[in-house]
């Protein structure tokens, strides 16, 4: 066995010598604070330092750094969502003080009491007169090293963020911020339900059957019935018996369950929401989820564009947000401010082009403009001023300096023009606009036909696709499966037996990647839709939509059956697709039924994945980024992460 202490136990030897000075940090209940980090920061504002040495403060947090250079020492204290330094003396500090500070480590929580004031450098800090441990760190965190906003090191293993999500929380702020985000997004919506009159229920998470989507459920046993019982994999049925019961509007927010397989957009896991609306239907179903989201962006974000910074860092490439200062939206596209150092290194060693943008013109389609999908690209014309120098074109982007605050750039269209003034520093653009889409939630969504958006994508026809059989010709006669493998999809016709499943892989394959913009996808198969109303203009489809963003499905909604005997024939149906093997057909529910035939009135619903949902406004990659604890594999032995740039006190 080593001589040598480990790190763990010399801070447990300072927890001793803690306690033998009379200070024991888990001993304290509890620490004034006067205020966030961010309120104290705000302190300062027009005050001269006499003002500020007058303000008394009293804060606590976590070290994140610590400086111990003899007979003083700074430090900063964060809580979470923000820092401030403070500064010790060994003379100022009150009784032992200086003696506790001397066994502090990054990652302990301590409290302290002191004046306002500027350091030699100008850093806003706390001069503490009275210093109070309140907890031991025992660990070593993964916390980087820091200076002019860019970080080193730190926790950066994915298996070991989603492990150790409390450790993701205090290292990375941009997790935080998801994470975060996320829940104040779940907060919105139940806020925009609250408003608009719905009754917030809850509905079981144990059921004898569990309905209301196409999935395997996973199972248990209910010991006191002795009985096997599902997890919910929807909140559906429940709900619509509520509308059954004459509550005119409801929703909830709850964790449902899948057995199904793991994907950056796919959790056995997670949280949905399901709203119904009695005396509506599918379009009404529109109008809410569009209130809901600009509900969203007005409330947590402030407007529809304050999440570009991390649209804008995958566009351009950067695998985080720490090349860049700063997103901004110039109608009617992306723009990015580079934070220096990474512009300085781009702008050199970059193999670009010199071009001159002034008075360049790019034809592009700017999608979620307008509800039509067959006006023609706007012709967009930029102009840059006097200031802007060393313009450059990457495979990529186009980027300019800019020498003067005054420094102008002026983006027109016929009849729109947008300018805006630029500061002193490297901007770049994206070359792809199309790719960039601006997620504007104050204008109407997209409506497209699922059949017609399938037919323009795949080159088949329209009246290919109405039986399966003359699908499966049409698919083979236009090439339509190497088309599917050179996106990266597969096809197996011999394992599609019925025409919906078909048309739905199609639009997996084809039609999902192209819609960037908000946009509703109305009219899907009755195979694959046995909860929503048949569409009377034609009864093979029904009334039914999906909300795309990204590429991704966002929301599933129907004008809801509410005739008992068609709801039966089409449970009958999926009856005989369990029998044949489907696992993932709708059960029979006799319950439902009953509660139908009592009478239901016509009934829009939907649902919507939180996560997604989170996804979408937070510009996460993967689900697991925006679950404060995602589940994980277990394994024997779970490494402690420790970062190799934490310094020790």
């Amino acid at each position: 066995m080593s001589e040598e202490l480990s790190l763990r136990e010399i801070r447990l030897q300072k927890l001793a010598r803690m306690r033998e000075l009379g200070h024991d940090p888990f001993a304290v209940e509890e620490f004034k604070r006067d205020g966030s980090a961010e309120q104290i920061l705000a302190m300062f504002e027009g005050k001269d330092e006499e003002a500020l040495k007058a303000t008394s403060i009293s804060f606590a947090g976590r070290i994140v750094s610590y400086r111990d250079m003899g007979k003083a020492g700074f430090a900063h204290l964060s809580d979470g969502d923000s820092k401030i330094q403070i500064y010790c003396r060994k003379d100022d500090l009150e009784g032992i003080g200086w003696d506790l500070y001397q066994l502090l480590d990054i990652g302990d929580h301590v409290g302290v009491e002191g004046y306002l004031f500027h350091t030699r450098t100008g850093e806003r800090s706390i001069h503490v007169s009275r210093l109070v441990p309140l907890s031991k760190c025992l660990e070593t965190l993964p916390i980087g090293k820091e200076k002019d906003g860019e970080q080193w090191y730190g926790l950066t293993d994915v298996e070991q963020r989603y492990r150790h999500r409390h450790l993701d929380l205090i290292a990375n702020p941009e997790a935080r911020k998801a994470l975060i985000d996320r829940s104040k997004i779940v907060s919105a919506v139940r806020r925009y339900f609250d408003g608009a009159g719905y009754l917030e229920v809850e509905t079981p998470l144990l059921q004898v059957i569990a309905g209301g989507a196409a999935a395997r459920p996973f199972s248990t046993h209910y010991n006191a019935y002795d009985m096997d019982v599902k997890l919910r994999i929807s909140l559906e049925l429940y709900l619509k018996r509520l509308i059954c019961g004459d509550i005119p509007a409801v929703y909830e927010i709850g964790r449902v369950f899948r057995n199904e397989g793991v994907s950056n957009r796919h959790n056995p896991e997670f949280t949905l929401l399901e709203f119904y609306e009695s005396y509506t239907n599918l379009e009404g179903m529109m109008r809410r989820v569009e209130e809901c989201f600009k509900h969203i962006v007005d409330t947590v974000y402030g407007g529809p564009v304050q999440y570009l910074n991390l649209q804008l860092a995958r566009i351009l490439g950067f695998a985080d947000l720490k090349s860049l200062e700063t997103g901004i939206l110039v109608f009617p596209f992306l723009l990015a401010k580079l934070k220096e150092e990474v512009a300085l290194e781009l702008f050199s060693t970059a193999e670009a082009l010199s071009v001159n943008l002034s008075g360049r013109k790019w034809k592009f389609i700017f999608e979620g403009e307008t509800e039509s999908s067959d006006k023609p690209p706007y012709e967009c014309e930029i102009h840059l001023t006097d200031g802007i120098v060393t313009t450059m074109e990457t495979a990529k982007f186009y980027g300019f300096r800019v020498e003067s605050d005054s420094a102008e750039l002026v983006v027109s269209k016929v009849g729109e023009q947008s300018s805006r003034t630029l500061r002193q520093g490297h901007y770049v653009m994206p070359k792809q606009f199309v790719n960039a889409c601006i997620l504007d939630f104050h204008k109407p969504w997209r409506r497209v036909n699922l059949i017609d958006e399938i037919a323009i994508q795949t080159g088949l026809e329209k009246a290919d696709l109405r039986d399966l059989t003359i699908a499966k010709s049409a698919i083979i006669a236009n090439g339509v499966l190497d088309k599917a493998h050179q996106l990266g999809g597969h096809i197996d016709l011999k394992k599609e037996d019925n025409l919906g499943g078909l048309i739905e892989k199609l639009l997996e394959i084809f039609v999902e990647p192209t819609f960037q913009a908000p946009t509703f996808v109305v009219g899907y198969p009755i195979e694959t839709s046995p909860l929503a109303k048949k569409d009377p203009r034609n009864p093979r489809m029904t009334r039914r939509f999906e909300g795309y963003i990204n590429g991704r499905e966002i929301c599933n909604a129907f004008s809801e059956i509410n005739d008992p005997i068609d709801q039966r024939e089409r449970f009958e149906q999926q009856a005989e697709q369990i029998t044949k093997g489907d696992e993932e057909a709708h059960p029979y529910d006799e319950e439902f039924i009953h509660a139908l035939e009592c009478g239901m009135p016509p009934t829009g619903g939907c649902g919507i994945g939180m996560e997604r949902l989170a996804m979408v406004f937070t510009g996460s990659e993967h689900i697991r980024e925006i679950m404060f604890f995602p589940m994980m594999k277990p394994v024997s032995i779970i490494p402690s992460p420790v970062s190799e740039a934490t310094g020790e006190g």
